[in-house]
């Protein structure tokens, strides 16, 4: 849990030091995307391992 909230202190101090709205929102869309990019592909391997798919 240390680690979750220094992680979440860090990111925030990032975008907090950041200059316009405009670089702000950019940037949290890119997290956001990268996150959900992320998951998919998680979630993709854990249903095809759950399935017996064959990685030859």
């Amino acid at each position: 849990m240390k680690n979750v909230l220094l992680i979440r202190e860090i990111y925030s101090e990032a975008f907090r030091n950041l200059g316009s709205k405009f670089t702000k929102h950019s940037f949290k869309a890119l997290a956001v995307l990268f996150a959900s990019s992320y998951l998919i592909a998680l979630y993709a391997l854990v249903f095809r391992i759950s399935t017996g798919f064959a990685f030859e």
